[in-house]
C-alpha cells in the first residue's frame, strides 16, 4: 500500500513539474539579444584583453 502511494505521489509531482515547465512562455522565445540568466549581472572586464574587445 505504501509503495503504491509513494510511487503515485512522486510520479504525480514529476508530472506536475513537467506540466509547469511546459507552460512557461520563455520556452517559445529564441533568446537572441536576451541575457542568459536574469539573476546574473554583467561583471566588469578583469583583463586588458577583455576590455579591448
Amino acid at each position: 500500500m505504501v509503495d503504491i502511494f509513494t510511487l503515485a505521489l512522486t510520479h504525480g509531482l514529476m508530472a506536475f513539474a513537467a506540466w509547469r515547465l511546459i507552460q512557461r512562455d520563455e520556452l517559445d522565445e529564441e533568446g537572441e539579444g536576451q541575457p542568459r540568466s536574469r539573476w546574473l549581472k554583467k561583471r566588469a572586464p578583469t583583463s586588458p584583453a577583455e576590455r579591448d574587445g
